[in-house]
């Protein structure tokens, strides 16, 4: 064990396997064919909606990259060089990466008309939520801000968790 962060050799210092396993989802849920479809009107009214919330996930993703600059990392644990962003959609949400990546995820299912990408959107939420949760700890050790940020805003998405 790594004495410094708890966690076997294996998992890496700053949470590597998090991001293999994230990668792996996201792979599985771009290369995997359609299963469980569903077809007729309701397809055609979802597939719009789904294709719709791929744009706004990705968008609010890009923007979220884009306020994070230099301290911008995969891995959860902060960068030594990272600031504490709470402006622009961190004002609002501590992940907003993940949300986008979640809201472009249930879009990309719907979109494809897929049970199989549904379910596979819904294990990424859950990955990446308990990834936040790891994440959080570690920005609760690096910034003393940060218990009073995560009281004041949202997790994943503003107007859900």
């Amino acid at each position: 064990m790594d004495v410094r962060t708890r966690q076997p050799w294996w998992k890496g210092p700053r949470g590597e396997w998090w991001v293999a396993g994230q990668t792996a989802l996201i792979l599985a849920l771009a290369l995997t064919p359609p299963g469980w479809t569903w077809g007729g009107a309701p397809r055609r009214v979802l597939a719009v909606i789904g294709a719709a919330l791929v744009v706004v996930g990705l968008a609010y993703a890009a923007a979220a990259i884009r306020a994070l600059g230099p301290s911008l990392s995969p891995l959860p644990r902060p960068r030594h060089r990272a600031v504490l962003v709470q402006t622009g959609v961190y004002a609002r949400v501590r992940h907003p990466v993940y949300g986008g990546l979640i809201v472009a995820a249930v879009g990309w299912a719907l979109w494809r008309a897929s049970g199989v990408h549904l379910a596979l959107a819904g294990a990424l939420a859950l990955y990446l939520d308990a990834k936040a949760r790891i994440e959080e700890r570690w920005l609760l050790e690096r910034f003393p801000d940060y218990a009073g940020y995560r009281a004041r805003t949202r997790r994943l998405l503003p107007w859900l968790i």
